[in-house]
């Protein structure tokens, strides 16, 4: 099993730089404001070391950040490595920055990535040239990015410069990264993938390779979703050779924040560190705790539970139509019994697994969940494709310029036709249905509605009633 985690400091410059901190507290007159005071606040600032004049000295003399960026470079088998404290949508963003130019230009873009990297694309002045997913119509869910469809875009556009896709999906299925990574770069434009559900892979026999060992030229993982990282903890990870690191320092300095939380970035080196050390054995516990519970669901009557080799082992997505049960009332009796999962809506429920899961934790979620779908079983009920998946975009005018034209607010039902200027997206996963400089069409407005009445809440709009929506004037 594995030693003490403070065993890890050893090898995690900035673990070990947080544990000193503690270990010979200073009397700080820098920020933050609360001085490490407990009292005051109470202990909702219980680990909160600054990375200036905390971590390292004020003018970062030691260098403990840029030792755990390398250190976490190494491991992954990449060039370059930045810590974000902004979680994937900072790392995402920082990605569009270093593709964009002052020209503008076009990538083409999979419409399963989330939306942070959508607004990238608006901070970037890029336009995306929509590239939608394969649908199993068995389960109405999304599965990889075929590589014939990004290759027929790109031999459309030889103006693109970049391909974007989302890798793992949010409901974990895995497609083929070799060949999309072939497939740009016969054409000679880098692969970019927004991997934020597979920090994970590559460090166990059982999981997919991860996308840099693919062929990707740069991908963005999420520390905190499979790994023991405080929460907004990702890193971005990219080789040289069609990556410029020089553009990838710039996007990440200019869209961080200069009070970077140090727990947050000593938590991704001790996650690095530990998933070095110990990850293929906790990796495996955890896959085999999964497997287990697969087994078990997969006796439930009309359950769908995704599984094989197009699957992400630690993902666990439910399809339900076939039990007749409603998610939203199966959710209920998990946060009842103190389980809450990552999605539920009225046909798909996804549990995230972790490294730090085990078969108790599986168990007992496995135990309420047949539970409550015996309990709430019903007459099975046809399959939809999910509101995120079902739209195929109509892009009018670059999202730049759409979100920052003049708009105005019209009534739902007299938006058809128009341009939208705001994005739109059921959360989770936070893919959008509509974004900026996109027509707003019956087909949106359908499944918008279909989303909300699955149970689904509708983000990011500016009226979170959506009786209105903006969109480009004239």
């Amino acid at each position: 099993m594995p030693t003490d985690p403070r065993g890890l400091r050893v090898e995690a410059p900035l673990l070990d730089a947080w544990l000193r901190f503690y270990e010979n507290p200073p009397t700080p007159f820098t920020i933050p404001g609360h001085k490490q005071r407990h009292d005051l606040v109470g202990d909702v600032v219980a680990g909160d070391v600054p990375l200036y004049a905390g971590l390292d000295t004020m003018k970062l003399t030691a260098g403990v950040l840029a030792d755990a960026e390398s250190r976490a470079a190494r491991l992954w088998g990449a060039d370059v490595c930045r810590f974000s404290v902004g979680g994937a949508t900072q790392a995402n963003q920082a990605l569009a920055l270093t593709l964009g130019s002052a020209a503008g230009g076009s990538v083409v873009v999979s419409r399963t990535l989330h939306r942070s990297m959508l607004l990238g694309l608006v901070l970037a002045g890029l336009t995306p040239l929509w590239v939608r997913p394969e649908i199993d119509p068995a389960t109405g869910l999304p599965l990889g990015v075929a590589a014939a469809s990004v290759d027929a875009v790109l031999r459309a556009h030889p103006e693109a410069t970049a391909v974007l896709v989302g890798d793992p999906s949010y409901v974990g299925t895995v497609g083929d990264v070799a060949a999309l990574a072939d497939t740009a770069h016969a054409y000679g434009v880098p692969l970019i993938v927004d991997a934020a559900w597979a920090a994970h892979f590559g460090f166990h026999p059982e999981l997919p390779r991860h996308a840099l060992q693919l062929g990707a030229d740069a991908m963005v993982v999420s520390a905190h979703k499979t790994l023991p990282a405080w929460s907004q903890a990702a890193l971005v990870l990219a080789n040289s050779e069609r990556i410029d690191p020089a553009r990838l320092d710039a996007g990440v300095d200019a869209t961080h924040t200069t009070s970077p939380a140090g727990a947050i970035l000593a938590s991704i080196d001790a996650a690095r560190a530990l998933l070095e050390r110990d990850g293929e054995m906790l990796l495996g516990e955890a896959i085999s705790a999964v497997r287990r519970a697969r087994e078990r669901l997969s006796d439930v009557d009309g359950l769908v539970v995704l599984d094989g080799p197009g699957v992400e082992p630690l993902k666990l997505t439910l399809v339900l139509p076939g039990t007749g049960a409603d998610g939203i009332a199966v959710e209920s009796d998990l946060l009842a019994a103190g389980l809450p999962v990552e999605a539920a809506e009225r046909d798909t429920i996804v549990a995230q697994v972790s490294l730090a899961d085990t078969t108790e934790s599986l168990t007992r979620l496995v135990d309420v969940l047949v539970d409550s779908i015996a309990r709430h079983r019903g007459p099975s009920r046809p399959v939809i494709t999910g509101a995120a998946y079902a739209v195929t975009p109509v892009t009018e005018m670059a999202p730049r310029a759409a979100f920052f034209a003049a708009r105005e607010a019209v009534a739902l039902r007299d938006a058809i036709g128009r341009v939208s200027a705001e994005l739109v997206a059921p959360y989770p996963p936070g893919i959008p249905v509509l974004a900026p400089g996109e027509r707003v069409t019956a087909g949106v407005l359908e499944a918008l509605h279909s989303a909300r009445s699955a149970g689904v809440r509708i983000a990011y709009a500016a009226d979170p009633a959506l009786e209105t929506l903006r969109v480009v004037k004239g």
